[in-house]
């Protein structure tokens, strides 16, 4: 796995959402319904946990940035295009805007104020360690406050496929087991350590012999950060993040403040 470099200084995560469609999973939400974006699940699974990360902790949309990470992007979308301009039919303007994956972060930045800056990259590695180190460098910046993260995956599909034969050859990671309707999407708000943020996040030393990104395809890692804020925010106590170098810790005074609101 590549190394990425350590977190110059501790990050305060002030939210997380997440949210699937079509996975089979019990916690499977209906599809968002996103005017302007038809056909697939990836802009209005992004909008979903921006919005819920956004109304949990409003602030100001001036002093935010966002960055979205993905493998393949809107596959769905792209896929689609391409079929219909090789059988012949019209071209729809709509799907090359929104096969975009900065579409929908314009679309955030209109409902939420959100005038920082905004960044979509594509990784294969750890997102958590893409957008963690990301988000580290922006917050150097006097004129930011937070810094918004997500990561988006849609389900497998021939493109899909292909991709990761080609990125994991030689190696043994498969492609994500997920039907190919299905959405993924996971967000965190966050900010400066002294922002009031009930839960932190640090470097930590990476486990010997760490196993490799499994379950939720690419963005796995963003959902096992989701969950360990949610648990430490109840509990307490502190976590380590699983191949990613990073450990999460609890202020038990700010957090019982939080899990009461």
């Amino acid at each position: 796995m590549t190394t990425k470099p350590l977190l110059r200084s501790a990050l305060g995560v002030l939210a997380t959402a997440t949210a699937t469609h079509g996975t089979g999973r019990a916690d499977d939400v209906p599809l968002p319904r996103l005017p302007g974006f038809v056909e697939s699940a990836f802009s209005p699974l992004a909008y979903e946990v921006i919005s819920r990360c956004l109304t949990e902790r409003p602030g100001d949309g001036v002093r935010t940035a966002v960055a979205l990470a993905s493998l393949t992007g809107d596959t769905t979308t792209a896929d689609l295009a391409s079929s219909r301009m090789v059988s012949g039919k019209v071209h729809n303007p709509l799907l090359f805007m929104q096969a975009t994956p900065n579409s929908v972060l314009g679309h955030a930045s209109r409902e939420f104020g959100i005038m920082g800056q905004m960044f979509s990259v594509s990784t294969f590695d750890d997102p958590v360690a893409e957008l963690l180190a990301l988000a580290d460098l922006l917050l150097e910046d006097p004129e930011l406050d937070r810094v918004l993260v997500l990561g988006v995956e849609l389900g497998g599909g021939a493109r899909t496929a292909a991709v990761h034969r080609e990125l994991a050859a030689g190696s043994d990671r498969a492609a994500p087991d997920l039907p190919a309707s299905a959405g993924l999407a996971a967000a965190v708000l966050l900010g400066r350590a002294d922002a009031r943020a009930p839960v932190t996040v640090a470097s930590d030393r990476p486990p010997p012999h760490a196993d490799a990104l499994r379950r939720h395809g690419s963005i796995q890692s963003l959902f096992e950060l989701a969950a360990a804020h949610r648990r430490l925010l109840r509990d307490g106590g502190s976590h380590r993040l699983k191949p990613s170098a990073f450990l999460l810790t609890a202020d038990r005074n700010e957090s019982d403040t939080h899990a009461h609101q």
